[in-house]
């Protein structure tokens, strides 16, 4: 593959030197740029004052809102800080005011998070829920899709990487199905931002929530949400405070006219320095750059794997991604990310009640989730292998 500055990449990663970390789906290893950021503003606090060292850092949190909407292709008014990707997520989701016979389609790998949500409106409002099923690659079905959408559809609701497994799911084309209907689009972009090139025009989503934390490599407890700006007006945020609304008279209020209405007033200044500042780190390497990297180290992952006795892999889609996932006939899930962890290398466990629809009728009821970035090498892949073969 191309050069890539590997070498630099990981002396500006501290945590290069403690881990192999392939637990990047999780919360990858932040670079030296966003842990001085997140400390410099903690210092400033603690010197002059929390209110005041937010007012000497405007421009620095205002940048936050440039940088991400660099990063997704949207205008800067599209953009909300959050604290994390689910609460991102429920804004979105919560903002629309269903009722007995609307309909919410989703797919068979949606988050946990997510379906409880589907389940508890429609445990209070009577909406259905409708699964579309997979395809035999294991990615959503579009032509299912297609078939279950009418008037009664009141939002598709996907996530493009689910958190269990390397698919990735056909997000533009939903976008476009979903255009051509009028119904809104929320998409789950959790593992895929900071991981692959993301253009929200191109996708043609109204909302998509992200994290900070993952692939990213932000601090924890950040996170933002896209609202495309002609879906505002149509949305009614769950709760409100004095960020989103302006309290005008004794019985009214009014709106922000930007996603910023998504907002608490009350945030974490120092954390969303740094997210401003893994954004910004992210869009100088490129995206693309990044995605073909992660792609790479992925394939040559799987394919390592692939050799390795007693081992399945458990991905499933036509295009996946760094997100590798794989059992043992030889050790449960759990007992392989224990002895790994005691070898300094990081791996996660994706377990069947976070994503019920997808692993139950696979029968799998926790799966090793081995998620690599484009900082980890070809030698930690090798180091990774030869580990997990002794161990089994």
């Amino acid at each position: 593959m191309p050069t890539f500055p590997i070498k630099k990449l990981r002396e500006e990663t501290p945590g290069c030197r403690e881990v192999l970390h392939f637990n990047n789906a999780g919360a990858a290893l932040p670079p030296r740029a966003v842990i001085d950021a997140v400390k410099e503003h903690i210092d400033l606090e603690a010197t002059i004052g929390g209110y005041e060292a937010a007012s000497v850092s405007f421009d620095k949190t205002e940048q936050m809102y440039e940088h991400a909407a660099q990063l997704i292709h949207c205008d800067r008014s599209e953009i909300a800080f959050v604290e994390n990707a689910t609460r991102a997520w429920d804004m979105a989701f919560y903002s629309f005011k269903f009722k007995k016979g609307d309909r919410i389609i989703t797919a068979l790998s949606e988050y946990a998070s997510n379906y409880l949500a589907f389940l508890h409106a429609a445990r209070h409002t009577g909406v259905s829920i409708d699964v579309v099923r997979n395809d035999d690659s294991g990615q959503l079905d579009l032509d299912d899709l297609e078939k279950k959408l009418d008037e009664r559809v009141k939002l598709i609701a996907i996530t493009h990487i689910p958190s269990q497994g390397g698919l990735i799911n056909p997000a533009t084309e939903v976008g476009r199905m979903a255009n051509a209907m009028g119904i809104p689009y929320l998409l789950d972009a959790t593992q895929s931002v900071g991981q692959l090139p993301i253009d929200v025009r191109a996708i043609g989503c109204d909302f998509l929530c992200t994290t900070g934390r993952k692939f990213l490599r932000g601090p924890r407890g950040t996170g933002f949400l896209y609202a495309r700006k002609s879906r505002l007006e149509q949305c009614d945020p769950p709760f409100i405070d004095l960020q989103a609304a302006k309290w005008v008279s004794d019985n009214d209020y009014v709106f922000r006219p930007d996603a910023r209405r998504f907002e608490c007033w009350e945030q974490n200044i120092a954390a969303k320095i740094g997210l401003s500042t893994a954004i910004q780190y992210a869009l100088q390497i490129g995206p693309d750059q990044i995605w073909e990297r992660i792609h790479y180290l992925s394939q040559r992952l799987r394919q390592r794997l692939s050799e390795i006795s007693g081992i399945t892999l458990r991905d499933l889609g036509q295009k996946k991604c760094g997100i590798v996932t794989f059992t043992s006939d030889r050790q449960t899930p759990e007992a392989i990310q224990l002895q790994l962890r005691l070898q300094k290398i990081n791996v996660s466990i994706s377990l069947e009640e976070y994503a019920r629809l997808d692993l139950a009728p696979r029968k799998l009821s926790a799966l090793v989730r081995a998620s690599v970035h484009y900082y980890n090498t070809e030698e930690e892949i090798e180091h990774f292998c030869n580990t997990l073969q002794s161990i089994l």
